[in-house]
């Protein structure tokens, strides 16, 4: 672990693809809860490949492959996707799905074909373009590093500026724009928020796994919470964590990429979460019905107990299991569960001969539910 701990902080390949990871799992993390929200998954995916072909073309009018010219290529070849899709969307009966699929294989197939073509080039500047498609985060240099924190800090400035604005337009865009707000022109901000949190994750995790960056985290972070702020901060740390994660586990073994070690921690995460959160964990969810069925049953039995006393001259009459256990409707051991729940409640009391009786609370208690949906 202290060689870890060293080797991150002193070994330079291992510092720059670390914080490059985590840039990149902030950012996405942050930028993704807006776009899984609004129901725009798909658009992550749509865009990151839709950059490839702007990479390419970066590279072919320039000859360099500084990253801020491959990242401004990428970033305007995805907003040239995204305004395909908006305008498939507004000017035909397609709806955004089948525009995203259309935008996404066209853009991705204009991509392979450049990149292709980049290849025959006499030059020995044309080596490594194709990292893009998987990501090789092994490569990141510490200028490729300043640009992402620079963009990345910029796309989170913002967020934080327009953060009011960004949340009602992601749960009540037509309430945003009866308040006067531009919710198109906000919209559009949105994205190219989005597109800035792809564009800089290109080249650790590739345009094939980056919309698992934005759709991950955010999904996970939904789990725990129903609240926006605490949304995007989880989807960030979690976002943080995959990439920390990844960048120390591919580092300790031999020949294992970053980008998918990233992706495989953020898919344990997010499975984690969606199992065992305590918001909206299929576990918890399971608990929590299983504690209401037994909460029922118990009040249920409760209101059985009450009529039957009123057979009776005192209302405290004990009773035994075996006479309450067809009235449950549950099994000997539901039976006695039921009544134990309701004994600690004191509702109802119990004798050593294990004969149970209303209480005064227990009698009120039924007698108002009763009267109550009566």
């Amino acid at each position: 672990m202290s060689t870890l701990l060293r080797d991150l902080i002193f070994d330079y390949t291992l510092r720059n693809v670390a914080l490059g990871s985590i840039v990149l799992g902030i950012v996405s993390g942050a930028m993704g809860s807006f776009a899984v929200l609004r129901k725009q998954s798909l658009l992550g995916d749509s865009i990151s490949h839709a950059a490839l072909p702007g990479i390419a073309l970066a590279f072919m009018l320039t000859g360099s492959k500084a990253p801020w010219i491959l990242l401004l290529g990428a970033a305007l070849a995805g907003w040239l996707g995204t305004y395909c899709i908006l305008s498939i969307v507004r000017y035909t009966r397609l709806k955004e799905d089948a525009a995203q699929g259309i935008v996404l294989s066209v853009f991705f197939g204009l991509g392979m074909v450049l990149l292709t073509l980049i290849q025959r080039f006499p030059t020995s500047t044309k080596a490594g373009l194709d990292k893009f498609l998987f990501g090789q985060a092994a490569t990141l240099m510490a200028e490729d590093v300043i640009t992402m924190g620079i963009v990345g800090f910029a796309a989170i400035s913002v967020m934080l500026i327009f953060w009011k604005e960004f949340k009602l337009l992601s749960f009540d865009r037509e309430y945003l724009a009866s308040l006067g707000f531009p919710a198109r022109r906000l919209e559009t901000v949105l994205t190219f928020l989005i597109v800035g949190a792809i564009v800089i994750g290109l080249q650790t995790v590739g345009v094939v796994l980056m919309s698992a960056m934005l759709v991950a985290p955010a999904a996970a972070a939904r789990q725990w919470t129903d609240r926006l702020g605490w949304m995007v901060g989880l989807s960030g740390f979690f976002g943080l964590l995959a990439g920390l994660s990844g960048a120390l586990i591919s580092s300790s073994i031999a020949r294992l990429p970053t980008g998918p070690t990233i992706v495989m921690v953020l898919t344990v995460i997010t499975t984690t979460s969606l199992l065992f959160a305590t918001k909206r964990g299929i576990v918890w969810a399971k608990a929590r019905t299983w504690r209401n069925r037994r909460v029922f049953a118990a009040y249920s039995l409760l209101d059985e107990i009450y009529l039957l006393s009123r057979t009776h001259e005192r209302f405290d009459h004990p009773h035994a299991v075996e006479t309450l256990k067809p009235l449950s409707g549950y099994t000997l051991a539901g039976t006695k569960a039921a009544l134990e729940a309701l004994r600690m409640q004191g509702l109802v009391q119990s004798g050593s001969d294990e004969r149970y009786a209303l209480t005064a609370a227990g009698r009120d208690n039924a007698a108002s539910r009763l009267q109550g949906g009566a």
